[in-house]
This record gives structure tokens, C-alpha cells and sequence, in this order.
């Protein structure tokens, strides 16, 4: 090596050291003053008096509906921030600029207009590009938004990158919660994001999620949970993040407005009142009231690895131990483990019977999950479960208005013995286990319990199930006059199967 060589070597060096040395200084932590939910009141809005007239109006009861249907999903969130009158937390992973994400945001706004106190708490993952929005909100005076373990790199994509790897375990663990609060009376928790795809909406693949609407205690738990999360020193408001302090709001509502007239969105509001979906006074009138409820949450803190005895991984695998006759398990990804395996196996000696439902090869909008999930499938049809794929057809008989007749599962639920379930954000995999945050609904209701195993009975007789003959896999896909049988990856081209062979030697397995 000669000295110029050298130098350079050692200039670079002291580069990169320097660079790294920036970065990996802890990042700072400027969280904004405390708020908290503005309390209920008698006949102040609409919602309070609408529910303090109701059946089961009592606080310290809860009565839960459930949601299915992607565009029914839709409009709950539409009507509830059409009826909101004092105040709106909204908490996602993400939160698309599409058709269905600017109608909901127009009707948003329009609530803050009027008076309605607006936080909206959204995962920093799938913000980049968007700031100039979010600045924008907050200079309304009803508006503010915080994004939760934000990058510190946010026009920079070289220092953004070299921030996510520096940080990568803390920058990988992501707020994957799910909640629209709407006058801290009404609370849909479920697998949503705000998106074309999740309402039935996208010209592409389009998601099959559930939803639980609550009222009563439940919702001062979801409540509280909010509050929690938008008070940590992980959620930072957005002004802290930019130099720039202030968005254009005007330019915003053009924005918004524009790609609301356009053909599309025209069509699918059109869409929606010809459908005449049930007001919220009859949806929230037929709920079932539940023996029990419990939203749960991991605390924020999991961000931060920290508080490891109170995340909600543990409530959920009680709620499958517990079952003694039947469990139905619905986990678009799906990655048991070794832990997983045993769970399921004790539950076959104890003689219940499981069924498991997550996506195919060719229904998967993530081929790296699928690619480690694939390794158990053999082993849990060995311990007796009863494993169903997705098929990415099924989406047929209910097209979305754009025309996209594929369809990928996006549901977390599970039922116990047609009495005890749950709703929400987590998957049984490792990233919902140890990674992100998660969040959703337990309950006890046979009633409701059996509503929610009858759509997941149905999902499943319309997917994939899995068999071994003579230690092969194949799969059995429904159909008239008699089902068919494929001995490889239904509905799949070579290139993706090997992809998913080669993604299941990468050893990454605990962060999937």
C-alpha cells in the first residue's frame, strides 16, 4: 500500500468513524406537552346522545359489533367522523394518500372545522414523503399530528439509510396499532389501515380484514391507551422533526379536494349511497352485549425493548391454551416457531381441535414471511391442525368497484371453543411477538364468538387446505363437482417459488 493510498484509507476512515459516531448518538427526545382525551358528556355531540339513549348506554358495559365487509369498514370510519363533535384520536401504521385515505381526510378536516379536537398518531415507516402533509395538518388549529419512533434523517435519504442501519434494531420496531376514537364513545379496533386496498377499493390485490366497533368501557380502555401512546417519548410531533414549522394547509385542501371530484372518488361515494349501509344509530343499536371485554395493548415503552413483562403476546397465547374443544386461528403471517409447534401439539393431546388459516404463496404480499412459514406446515398437520392457505382468487364474488379480483388475508382473529376471541393487529409471528406494538380486542361472548368463527369457518372453506400423503404436502382446492389437488404451490410461477425456497435459508427468522 503505498502512502497516498494509505492516507486516503485513513481519511475515509475517519469519515465513516465520524459519520457513525453521529449517528449513533441517542436521538433526541422532544416530545410535545401532555393532552389527554377530552371527557364524555350527556348530550354535547351527537354520539353522546345517541348512546346515553340506547340500550346497555351504561359505561361500565360494552357491546361490540363486528365488521367484515371492506367498504362497510369504510363507511363506519366515515360516518364517525361525520358524527364526531368533540374530538377524534386517530392512531395507524400507515395512512395512504389514495381515494378512500383523501375522502377520510377531507372528512377529518371537516371535523376540525367544525370544532373537533383532532390527534392524529401514525408509524413513521411509511411517512417518507409525506411531511409537507402532516406540517400541513398541523397548522390547523384543531389539528395535531405525531409520528411514532420517527427518523431524524427527513429529506436526506443518504443520512436516512445510513440512520436506519446505524439504529436498525430500535428503527425496526414500529407502531403496527389500529384505533379511530371518535368522541371517546365510539372505538373501531381491528387489522385496518387507511387505504384503497383495506375498503375493497384498489385495482389491485385488495386485503379481507375484520374490524370490532365498541362502546362503553371498552372504549375508555382504548381511551387510555391512546393517551398512553401519544404521550410516550416515542410519539414526537412533527413540528420537532423540521426546521420548516408550517405547512400550507390551503395548497393541502386543493389537493385533497381535487382528487376527491375526480371520476374515481366520485364513483365510489356514488357507490356507497347506493349500497344504503345501516346509519350508526342502527349499527350501534345491534351490537351484542358482551359477558367481557379488554382492549389490550403492548405499553409503548416495547419500542425501546423495555417492559417485557406486559406485552400482550402472553394474553394471546393464554387465550389459545384455553381452549378445550375447538380453536380457529386466522394470521395472515404466520411464523409458530419452535414454541408454536409445542402449543399446538399440546392442544391435539388435550384432543381440541385447531384450525389455522393464513395466506398462500400466491395470495402473500410479504414471499419472505411465507418463505420461513413454509418449514412448519409439515409439522403442524403432524400435530393435527387443520391448516388452510388463502387463495388469491378468492376475492371473485366480492369484486372491488375497480375491478381487482385478487385478494390477500389480512385478518388476526382467533376464536376459543365459540366463546372467547379476539380482534386486532397482532399476527402470530415474531416481529407481533417481541418487535412491534400491537393492539386489539379479547372478548367473551358465544354469541359473537360464533359470528366471528362462522366468517372465519366460511374464509376457510374457501381456501387451500393442506394434507400430507406419504410425507408429501399437497393442497386441496375446493371446488364443483369435485375439489383438485395440487402437489406444489397453487396459482404459482417458478420465479416466485424459487424465490421463496432461496428467502428460507436467510437466517432472519426472529425478525419476521
Amino acid at each position: 500500500m503505498t502512502v497516498v493510498t494509505a492516507v486516503v484509507a485513513g481519511i475515509l476512515a475517519l469519515v465513516v468513524a465520524g459519520i457513525l459516531l453521529a449517528y449513533g448518538k441517542a436521538r433526541p427526545r422532544r416530545g410535545g406537552p401532555h393532552t389527554y382525551a377530552l371527557p364524555v358528556a350527556a348530550d354535547q355531540t351527537e354520539l353522546d346522545r345517541l348512546l346515553s339513549s340506547s340500550p346497555g348506554a351504561e359505561r361500565d358495559s360494552t357491546r361490540i359489533s363486528l365488521v367484515s365487509g371492506d367498504v362497510d369498514a369504510f363507511i363506519v370510519r366515515y360516518q364517525l367522523a361525520r358524527m364526531a363533535g368533540r374530538s377524534l384520536d386517530l392512531q395507524y401504521y400507515y395512512w395512504k394518500s389514495d381515494v378512500t385515505g383523501n375522502i377520510l381526510a377531507r372528512e377529518v378536516l371537516a371535523a376540525a372545522d367544525r370544532g373537533v379536537r383532532v390527534r392524529l398518531l401514525l408509524d413513521d415507516i411509511n411517512t417518507r414523503g409525506f411531511d409537507r402533509t402532516y406540517l400541513a395538518l398541523n397548522t390547523h388549529p384543531r389539528i395535531e399530528v405525531r409520528l411514532f419512533n420517527p427518523c431524524r434523517s427527513r429529506t436526506n435519504m443518504t443520512k436516512r439509510a445510513i440512520e436506519l442501519v446505524v439504529h436498525y434494531f430500535s428503527a425496526t420496531r414500529r407502531m403496527h396499532n389500529k384505533s379511530w376514537i371518535a368522541d371517546s364513545r365510539v372505538a373501531v379496533v381491528g387489522g385496518r389501515n387507511i387505504g384503497d386496498a383495506y375498503f375493497g377499493v384498489s385495482d389491485g390485490p385488495n386485503f379481507r380484514d375484520a374490524d370490532l366497533v365498541a362502546t362503553g368501557r371498552a372504549v375508555d380502555e382504548a381511551v387510555g391507551i391512546f393517551d398512553s401512546y401519544w404521550n410516550s417519548q416515542s410519539a414526537l410531533p412533527i413540528t420537532t422533526l423540521h426546521r420548516i414549522r408550517r405547512g400550507n394547509l390551503p395548497k393541502l385542501r386543493k389537493s385533497i379536494d381535487r382528487i376527491c371530484a375526480q371520476t374515481r372518488a366520485r364513483s365510489f361515494l356514488a357507490h356507497l349511497e347506493d349500497l344504503k349501509f345501516p346509519g350508526m344509530a342502527k349499527r350501534l343499536q345491534d351490537a351484542i352485549e358482551v359477558e367481557a371485554a379488554e382492549v389490550i395493548a403492548d405499553p409503548p415503552e416495547k419500542a425501546a425493548a423495555d417492559r417485557q413483562d406486559n406485552w400482550i403476546s402472553t394474553r394471546i397465547f393464554d387465550l389459545i391454551q384455553s381452549a378445550d374443544r375447538s380453536l380457529a386461528v386466522c394470521s395472515p403471517y404466520f411464523i409458530p416457531g419452535r414454541s408454536g409447534l409445542e402449543i399446538f401439539a399440546a392442544l391435539k393431546r388435550r384432543g381440541v381441535q385447531s384450525c389455522i388459516l393464513t395466506n398462500s404463496l400466491a395470495a402473500t404480499d410479504v414471499m419472505i414471511v411465507h418463505s420461513a412459514y413454509a418449514k412448519y406446515r409439515k409439522p403442524l398437520i403432524a400435530h393435527g391442525v387443520e391448516l388452510y392457505e388463502q387463495r388469491p382468487d378468492a376475492g371473485k364474488r366480492r369484486m372491488s368497484l375497480f375491478g381487482s379480483s385478487t385478494a390477500s388475508l389480512h385478518t388476526k382473529a382467533m376464536v376459543a371453543d365459540r366463546r372467547t376471541g379476539f380482534v386486532g393487529s397482532f399476527n402470530l409471528d415474531p416481529r407481533s411477538v417481541s418487535i412491534n406494538t400491537e393492539m386489539g380486542i379479547i372478548f367473551t361472548s358465544p354469541q359473537l364468538a360464533s359470528e366471528l368463527a362462522d366468517l372465519l369457518d366460511r374464509q376457510m372453506r374457501s381456501s387451500f387446505r393442506l394434507a400430507l400423503n406419504d410425507g408429501s404436502l399437497y393442497w386441496i382446492e375446493p371446488g364443483t363437482p369435485a375439489p383438485r389437488h395440487h402437489g406444489g404451490e397453487p396459482l404459482t410461477r417458478l420465479p416466485r417459488r424459487l424465490g421463496a425456497w432461496a428467502m428460507s435459508f436467510l437466517p432472519i427468522e426472529s425478525q419476521l
